[in-house]
């Protein structure tokens, strides 16, 4: 990881909760939240990838990790209650990370299918917010970061359960900042553009694919992980204390 990013000594020793950490953007904010020194625990149903980027971090780093399927709201709150004991007290930082961006059309939606995309892509990020905002409270503030996606503002099609999953993170977002501001717990939003993780390019990025996003962003550069991940920091430590119930985009100017 480069020495030419900030280092913040707030976020040293802070207990940082990332769902979705085991991969992709969730890994890189795993990985960063461990070189800034934080005690970070983090939630994925990958046990094998999980494992692997333990491995690969340095041994005085302080991670956890617990299998939780996000979607089951009983595995959620255990799988929480065992990192608070592991990282030895409350969650002080909250990133709402995890989601899935399948591909689907609108006549194949089933009312089973709908629920279970926002058991996927949004419920979970409530039930993390109110399994940690007394912790939160009791620590005398915190963060919590909820992930959308620039897909719904670029109206992207192909997707309408997941654009509507990840549009609802706003207002949820803003209520929350609300509700929990005069304890000094911030809640903010982080809008990746196309980030170029291995499931994208595994998947969706074809040369014509990249072409256009190249000549729709101000700077023309591919988004890796690394960019979204240091913008979460910056939300998490006391260098954002006053910003609240906002949203940042990363797309490189995309939108």
């Amino acid at each position: 990881m480069s020495d030419r990013f900030a280092i913040y000594p707030s976020l040293r020793r802070k207990r940082v909760l990332v769902t979705g950490g085991a991969t992709g953007i969730g890994a890189s904010i795993v990985e960063h939240f461990a070189h800034q020194g934080s005690h970070v625990g983090f939630l994925d149903v990958d046990t094998g990838s999980a494992e692997a980027l333990t491995a690969r971090l340095p041994p005085q780093a302080t991670v956890r990790f617990e299998r939780a399927d996000l979607r089951d709201i009983g595995e959620l709150r255990a799988g929480i209650a065992r990192l608070k004991v592991s990282l030895g007290g409350g969650i002080e930082i909250l990133v709402n990370n995890a989601a899935r961006d399948d591909r689907h059309s609108i006549d194949e939606v089933t009312p089973e299918y709908w629920d279970e995309r926002m058991a996927v892509n949004l419920r979970h990020q409530f039930f993390c917010i109110q399994a940690v905002k007394d912790d939160m409270i009791a620590a005398g503030g915190g963060s919590i970061i909820n992930m959308s996606s620039i897909s719904f503002v670029r109206a992207s099609g192909g997707m309408p359960v997941y654009t509507a999953a990840k549009s609802a993170v706003i207002g949820l977002t803003r209520s929350v900042a609300r509700d929990l501001g005069p304890h000094h717990i911030r809640a903010n939003i982080v809008y990746p553009g196309w980030i170029m993780t291995q499931r994208q390019l595994d998947l969706w990025v074809t040369e014509e694919a990249d072409a256009k996003r190249a000549a729709g962003q101000c700077i023309p550069d591919r988004l890796y992980e690394p960019d979204v991940a240091r913008m979460v920091l910056w939300l998490a430590a006391d260098d954002s204390r006053m910003v609240t119930a906002r949203e940042f985009l990363v797309d490189g100017g995309w939108f």
